[in-house]
């Protein structure tokens, strides 16, 4: 059920809106403020016009756009605790509603993390995450240390928050489950060339872990090459998409969802309730299933030796050919940290 987008749910649906926004065009700070703003006055204008939003999505880059000459500039990254931020927060306590954020963060011991927050009702960041794969090489980030958190929503719902690239590998929607997620927000900036791996990735992120998948990105043209896609999607844990959005910039996507239904699923199906039995391998021969783990990539991972047998083979492993100076050696020092995001 999609309860009409939004204008039928029932006491146990969460209401989603997934927001498109326009791409924004960053200079300097002023810009961000200014974007800012914008994305407070979505909130209120989209909380008023449809009282039953429990969540709002923005999606990835919202504050900062998608141009290099914006990310390389420590002076227009943002603080978790600045406040741009408080901004944020103070617009979805005001209006009552859950806010999903994007933040380019200020990071003073190498390159800034691409880090994302969700906010309460009473404008408490709830769950702060930090973009553990960016997309490399096109973007400069650090990679994220904070793991995959999972917090309590509204209606019932758990949350995760995959960021953009985050989203291409599996493993990280599966982590974000097996932490107990069972709707899992995905934010990103992508342009058309992804628009076959942005679905197929939802719906299979869905259908793996018995999670809804509710996704959305930027919009529009920013005049720097290929527009970004919009295409906001939500798919319910059987892998179908019930809603899906276009590439109008700065619509608001709306649907209804019931996340005790997922919850239910993965504790009553037996067929394909594949993030159980990936634990508990073929448990009709044996009692409780195998519990070992058969998958070289996994103990490799965990022992620090991962290695695929064309390692010495791939031709791009650093963000030299994007333009940004040779990645830090993680014991430099931190003028050295930041060089990843000097050009050539």
């Amino acid at each position: 059920m999609t309860g009409l987008g939004g204008l039928n749910p029932s006491s146990t649906s969460l209401t989603l809106g997934l927001v498109q926004q326009r791409v924004p065009l960053i200079g300097d700070m002023a810009d961000v403020d200014a974007t800012t703003d914008r994305v407070c006055r979505t909130v209120r204008e989209a909380k008023a016009g449809l009282g039953s939003l429990d969540l709002l999505v923005f999606p990835e880059y919202s504050l900062h756009g998608l141009r290099k000459s914006s990310w390389a500039r420590d002076d227009v990254m943002c603080d978790i605790d600045g406040p741009q931020v408080a901004r944020l927060r103070e617009a979805c306590r005001e209006s009552k509603v859950w806010g999903c954020f994007s933040v380019m963060e200020r990071n003073p011991n190498g390159a800034p993390f691409n880090s994302g927050i969700i906010v309460d009702t009473d404008g408490e960041i709830t769950l702060y995450v930090r973009k553990l794969h960016p997309w490399t090489p096109k973007e400069p980030w650090e990679p994220g240390d904070l793991g995959v958190p999972v917090c309590a929503g509204p209606k019932g719902s758990v949350l995760s928050l995959l960021i953009c690239h985050d989203g291409m590998f599996p493993e990280m929607a599966r982590e974000a489950s097996y932490r107990g997620a069972n709707v899992l927000l995905r934010t990103a900036g992508y342009k058309f060339p992804l628009k076959q791996s942005w679905r197929i990735t939802n719906e299979a992120n869905a259908f793996q872990n018995l999670a809804y998948t509710a996704s959305v990105c930027l919009a529009g043209h920013d005049g720097n090459g290929i527009p970004s896609m919009g295409e906001a999607m939500v798919c319910d844990f059987e892998g179908t998409i019930i809603e899906r959005g276009d590439s109008t910039p700065d619509r608001v996507v709306t649907v209804s969802i019931e996340p005790a239904r997922a919850d239910a699923a993965r504790r009553e199906w037996g067929v394909e309730n594949n993030i159980y039995q990936l634990g508990h391998r073929g448990y009709t021969a044996l009692e409780g299933g195998a519990t070992d783990c058969p998958y070289t990539f996994m103990r490799d991972l965990v022992a620090g030796t991962y290695r695929v047998p064309w390692e010495d083979d791939v031709q791009i492993f650093d963000g030299t050919t994007e333009g940004y100076g040779a990645p830090r050696d993680p014991a430099s020092s931190i003028d050295s940290a930041r060089g990843g995001l000097r050009g050539k």
